[in-house]
């Protein structure tokens, strides 16, 4: 099965989406109440565009995700044709957030202000019709947001459990381990006790052959004695 890699680019964009509302939002705010020429205003602005230039260049490897995705077959990746569609809407969506967006910052900066695209018609009005079609998409596209947002937190989920099972599988083995280490130390320990019952028994022995050696010693230097006596005895008695 070949690798998937939308849901890694999937948070990057969904990150620098999120950075993109923030800084918009400041922009929005600035712009309320600061002059044309403000330096707050112009940094705000920058950076909205420099977020929002980063942004589009991630929404591009997200859509070739998709393109490969669309174009070797869902099936290869494990997917659903529903899945590719879902995201195919999500990079629309982004899509249109990025062009809304810019178009706030650019309507700004020539004088006028902008509406989002989904809401202008071909002659510059209004188009209240499409309302529902919009506010529908973005219903949509939240659902499906959620629905992704349930599947990753199902494969954290699911990658922890494995986690645990590993770690119960390691616990049982150093039990295990531990168990076999505590059974040689008890069967080196009643060695210990052998050995020190035969040394004891050893040295005992030896110092019974000690004792009687030297019983035997006084004995034999005691009837040397006196047969030496004796033949002291004897010589004088004859000289």
């Amino acid at each position: 099965m070949s690798t998937d890699p939308y849901h890694a680019v999937q948070q990057e964009v969904q990150a620098s989406l999120q950075n993109a509302a923030t800084l918009r939002a400041s922009y929005m705010r600035i712009r309320s109440t600061a002059r044309e020429d403000s330096e707050e205003l112009i940094w705000a602005r920058n950076e909205l565009k420099a977020t929002l230039a980063a942004l589009e260049a991630d929404l591009e490897d997200l859509e070739e995700s998709v393109n490969v995705v669309e174009s070797t077959g869902a099936r290869l990746f494990g997917l659903e044709e529903s899945e590719v569609i879902e995201r195919r809407r999500y990079v629309g969506h982004v899509r249109r957030e990025i062009e809304n967006m810019r178009a706030e910052v650019e309507g700004r900066a020539t004088g006028q202000r902008s509406r989002p695209s989904s809401m202008v018609g071909p002659s510059g009005r209004v188009a209240e019709t499409t309302m529902p079609e919009d506010e529908d998409a973005q219903a949509e596209w939240a659902k499906q947001e959620q629905q992704m947002i349930i599947r990753q937190q199902d494969e954290t989920i699911d990658s922890i459990a494995g986690t645990l099972n590993t770690l119960h599988e390691q616990a049982g083995l150093m039990g295990q381990e531990i168990g076999e280490h505590v059974e040689m130390l008890d069967d080196l320990e009643r060695g210990v006790d052998r050995s020190e019952a035969k040394l004891s028994t050893a040295m005992r022995k030896m110092r019974n052959f000690i004792r009687q050696t030297e019983e035997t010693k006084s004995g034999w230097c005691i009837t040397i004695l006196i047969i030496i006596l004796m033949a002291l005895l004897l010589a004088v008695i004859l000289v």
